[in-house]
């Protein structure tokens, strides 16, 4: 079984490289730069999820290099923060182009290849802002939104080919991502407890998720296991979009 995972250098992307290598697969793990200490059997590829031409590229290198992509995990994203009456065009379209046309780009490009073989997987970690509005953080709950629901519209598409397409939404989880974000050491504890004035409930489960937390998941949702699972969205918070 071969796996490619975008956004795979660091984070809830390098977790998933890990858990689907444990599982056995062959991973392709793609980033803008070759992601370093991979797991055997785990093959880096740069990939830039903006470019169509690069996308291609890195597809086909990966089956050339590993065999037919039976799996997808777009995990790619970016976050840039802002009141919407402050966000730059050159954000908003940005974040849109890497978190929602990149995941379009990637799962064109293998779902072309999976529906003449008639199986495959792909799952998209989107997020829980995609469906609970977040102060300051517009654009990047809208390209989770499109994102997701793009996903499932895949699914619908390909699920006569014996392709799902599921989506896993985690919540804050420890990823440089969130710790750019957090305001001093007590930054977890406040995440944790929430803040009214943001309009945010907190974590009922009282822990920040771990990135295998969300790679468990999405190892699932990839593995046989999930045969009969497409078009879902898996919430992996810890209850915080409640």
């Amino acid at each position: 079984m071969t796996a490619l995972v975008t956004g795979a250098a660091r984070g809830i992307g390098a977790a998933v490289v890990a858990a689907l290598a444990a599982d056995g697969h062959r991973v392709a793990a793609t980033d803008l730069r070759v992601p370093e200490e991979l797991p055997e059997p785990a093959y880096g590829l740069v990939m830039d999820v903006r470019d169509t031409s690069s996308v291609a590229q890195a597809v086909a290198r990966a089956e050339e290099r590993l065999g037919p992509i039976d799996v997808l995990v777009n995990v790619a994203g970016i976050l840039r923060t802002a009141p919407v009456v402050d966000l730059p065009d050159a954000d908003w379209l940005e974040i849109l182009d890497v978190n929602a046309a990149g995941v379009f780009r990637v799962s064109r490009e293998v779902a072309r290849r999976m529906v003449p073989r008639r199986r495959g997987a792909i799952v998209t970690v989107a997020s829980n802002a995609a469906v609970v509005p977040r102060t300051h953080m517009a654009a990047y709950a809208a390209s989770k939104a499109a994102a997701a629901q793009f996903t499932r519209c895949l699914g619908l598409e390909l699920a006569p080919h014996g392709i799902r397409c599921n989506v896993v939404s985690p919540g804050s989880t420890d990823t440089p991502m969130l710790r750019s974000l957090m305001p001093g050491p007590g930054g977890a504890a406040a995440t944790v407890a929430g803040d009214p004035g943001q309009h945010r409930i907190g974590i009922p489960l009282g822990r920040i998720a771990e990135p295998g937390d969300v790679a468990a998941a999405v190892a699932f949702l990839a593995s046989a296991r999930a045969r009969h699972i497409t078009l879902q969205n898996l919430t992996v918070d810890g209850g915080a979009a409640l």
